[in-house]
């Protein structure tokens, strides 16, 4: 019975709580080891300006500027998963060809394990091309993609090879994602054998599936997140409503044996079937969709990370969403952050409350952040960085911040998150957790967007901004301030804002403890 379907009364409340709970669940992602197995893939852009027609043909004429590889299929899974924390190794096959001695070079530039890559010399390496245009310069836009590529099974013997080699290593592993695009390395033998070894010890396999018919080699994983086609084209059936997508998931979970099976739902977000009986559908944020490349990746990305760290499939898919929300924002196939994520949530938590919307509108992910400083700066405007913990606001700050604003136009404030003030202040700190306090600094009329930044100092974000001004308290030395050489270096200049006597966050939470 679909009961989870009947409408649910949730408060503002709830749903700050939730935020606050998926924050802690990001802070909590960890480092687990994951093996990933599946179609590894070059993925190369050609950019350029798509500056008319041709004369030779009614086709679009791309001057190209740039080219840019980055690792795509299974290994883009893999560079989403190290992006945000987790330890990673990779099984799979690359041709004997320049472009898998590239994408070997990648995987292990990246921090890839590729120790169960092996050459396949009855192949070609999958590439896929893309080319990108930008029309009169505006946003780019994919115009086609080439594809470089042989769909053929792995042959027996190298089926049985890679089957020994996770065989070998399967204990080292927290979990198996399997990134299946229909290239030939995913085989029933294959997929047997690992789900196989996985069941004997109690480890999941996470499969993000192929688009057909028949699923029988994916039976006995522990889930699967294909799409709503996919999962239509597998179940036989037409999902056009969140119903639909609920039948169809407790039809695939069935026949499969799975613990759980999660459709993906686009817009409408996923829905989830589980074998404990438990049926749900977990809506997604309206976004601002540039790209769908890799956004299913970043959803099975995420949610292997989650389960890995011990959420239960609600909370897991919850933060999934967000990921794969964050990924369409952006041109191609791009890693979504911790960062990126605990902004989002945050902005999310600041609608529910009803908060105005200038204030959750200048909380924003770096690439959106960077567009909307190129407008700005088009329109000659300087644009000004300080960053802090903020963890107690008190009047010292506020004039801090003043302070700053005065130096230019637009004022960023980059925010430390809770493992950043942990890493500098210590395990007592903050006594605001970050959702608190970017809804109090956003709240500031002089503060223009705030940036939320993982890293103990800020300066891999002062370098992608580049802001004109930077602002440190008085209480530094000029050769002091983080990234001050970096922006002197390009012609900004590095502020020293006057600090209020009798205002510090320690003595406010000494005077409370003696009180």
């Amino acid at each position: 019975m679909l009961n989870e379907m009947k409408p649910r009364l949730v408060t503002p409340e709830v749903l700050m709580q939730q935020g606050t709970d998926l924050v802690d669940l990001v802070h909590k992602l960890g480092q687990p080891r994951i093996l990933v197995l599946g179609d590894l893939m070059l993925d190369r852009y050609v950019w350029g300006d798509a500056e008319r027609i041709s004369q030779e043909a009614p086709v679009i004429l791309l001057r190209a500027e740039r080219r840019e590889e980055r690792l795509g299929g299974a290994s883009s899974v893999a560079t989403m998963l190290k992006a945000i924390g987790a330890k990673v190794q990779i099984a799979g096959v690359v041709g004997n060809d320049s472009n898998g001695e590239q994408l070997r070079s990648m995987l292990i530039e990246q921090g890839i394990d590729p120790e169960t890559v092996l050459v396949d010399s009855e192949r070609p390496t999958t590439v896929k091309e893309r080319y990108i245009g930008k029309a009169q310069h505006r946003h780019p836009q994919q115009i086609i993609r080439v594809d470089y590529e042989v769909r053929d099974h792995l042959s027996k013997h190298l089926e049985t090879r890679l089957a020994e080699l996770i065989k070998r290593n399967i204990n080292d592993f927290d979990l198996v994602l399997v990134s299946d695009y229909d290239k030939g390395v995913c085989t029933p033998g294959l997929l047997a054998s690992v789900i196989s070894d996985c069941k004997a010890i109690g480890k999941k396999v996470i499969v993000d599936p192929i688009r057909g018919s028949d699923y029988r080699k994916y039976h006995g994983v522990s889930t699967m997140t294909p799409n709503r086609l996919e999962a239509g084209l597998a179940t036989g059936r037409v999902i056009e409503t969140n119903e639909d997508g609920l039948a169809a998931a407790a039809l695939l979970r069935e026949r499969l044996d799975m613990e759980a099976a999660i459709i993906t739902l686009d817009k409408e977000g996923m829905a989830l079937s589980h074998q404990d009986g438990r049926s749900d559908i977990f809506p997604t944020r309206i976004r601002q969709v540039y790209d769908i490349t890799g956004a299913g990746d970043m959803v099975l990305a995420v949610l292997g990370m989650a389960l890995a760290a011990g959420a239960d499939y609600p909370e897991a898919i919850k933060l999934a969403n967000i990921a794969g929300g964050l990924e369409v924002e952006k041109i191609g196939v791009v890693p979504v952050t911790k960062a990126e994520m605990i902004e989002d949530i945050c902005k999310s938590s600041l609608a529910t409350k009803g908060d105005n919307l200038s204030g959750i509108e200048k909380m924003m992910g770096r690439d959106s952040l960077l567009r909307e400083l190129e407008q700005h700066r088009k329109l000659g405007r300087k644009v000004v960085f300080t960053n802090g913990c903020f963890d107690v606001l008190h009047a010292g700050h506020v004039q801090y911040l003043r302070e700053a604003r005065a130096q230019g136009d637009i004022l960023i404030v980059g925010l430390n998150s809770d493992s950043s003030v942990q890493m500098l202040k210590g395990p007592t700190r903050p006594v605001n957790k970050i959702d608190a306090r970017s809804v109090v600094i956003a709240g500031l009329e002089c503060v223009s967007y705030l940036a939320i930044f993982e890293e103990k100092t800020p300066i891999d974000l002062i370098r992608f901004l580049k802001p004109d001004v930077l602002v440190k308290g008085a209480d530094y030395h000029k050769d002091e301030v983080v990234g001050g050489q970096f922006v002197e270096s390009y012609g900004g200049r590095v502020h020293l804002a006057s600090l209020r006597k009798g205002f510090s966050t320690t003595g406010i939470l000494e005077r409370l403890g003696a009180a």
